[in-house]
């Protein structure tokens, strides 16, 4: 079974990103591509990490009118990745096109799509005082989250804090995607809703997306080690 546990490749070219797995012996682990990566090298760096045996989740989180969408992802499901994401508040039509993209596109497995609902980096104050948004952030989420299904996602980024709800409200099989995942004693950032490997588990996350805890390591492969261990040991960590 495939490891759950996407490294983030947050590096500003693709020789940084390539020379950084092969030095630390990070050997065909999952990775994500965001917008940094992606932007500046496109497609060749997908390319290069799937010869090299990279589950990949391109984390690109489109947001656009509904037959944009639809023609980005009908051009991004050639690529052959496992994971790709919209924006959940780019409403139920816009979701509904992606998935049409993605069936159209697809020349191999029809890469799951994915719904972003409420960033990492936000917190209710974010939620309250700049979107204006009168629900809790964890109830507008779930919000977000069943509108994705009825869309035909196949699950959500959401936070760890989420996932149970999530799961509860869309079913167990509607997949929970958690970013703002830390190591103990590793630095908050700029992300507010976090958790250690083992809390997300616990909290019924199907996937993590870890950055800067391992990457910013002394030891990355260590770290990593060490996120594997806590996520399959999860009974025994905080």
């Amino acid at each position: 079974m495939q490891t759950p546990i996407y490294l983030a490749l947050d590096f500003p070219t693709g020789e940084e990103a390539l020379h950084f797995l092969v030095r630390h012996s990070l050997t065909e682990v999952p990775v994500k591509v965001g917008m940094e990566l992606f932007y500046r090298e496109g497609p060749p760096i997908i390319h290069q990490l799937k010869e090299n045996n990279h589950p990949i989740f391109l984390d690109l989180k489109l947001h656009d009118i509904p037959n944009t969408v639809k023609s980005a992802m009908r051009n991004l499901a050639g690529l052959d990745v496992d994971i790709l994401n919209v924006h959940a508040l780019g409403g139920a039509k816009m979701m509904e096109a992606a998935k049409e993209g993605l069936l159209q596109g697809a020349t191999n497995t029809v890469p799951k799509l994915i719904a972003v609902t409420m960033l990492t980096s936000m917190d209710e104050d974010t939620v309250q005082t700049d979107l204006k948004q009168p629900m809790e952030l964890a109830a507008y989420a779930l919000h977000l989250a069943e509108m994705s299904k009825a869309a035909g996602a196949d699950g959500v980024v959401c936070s760890p804090h989420e996932a149970a709800s999530i799961k509860a409200a869309c079913g167990p099989d509607f997949l929970t995607v958690t970013p703002g995942i830390r190591l103990a004693g590793s630095d908050q950032n700029d992300q507010h809703r976090i958790a250690t490997p083992a809390g997300a588990r616990r909290m019924q996350a199907d996937y993590l997306v870890i950055g800067r805890s391992v990457t910013a390591a002394s030891n990355p492969k260590q770290a990593y080690e060490q996120v594997i261990e806590e996520w399959n040991d999860y009974d025994n960590y905080n």
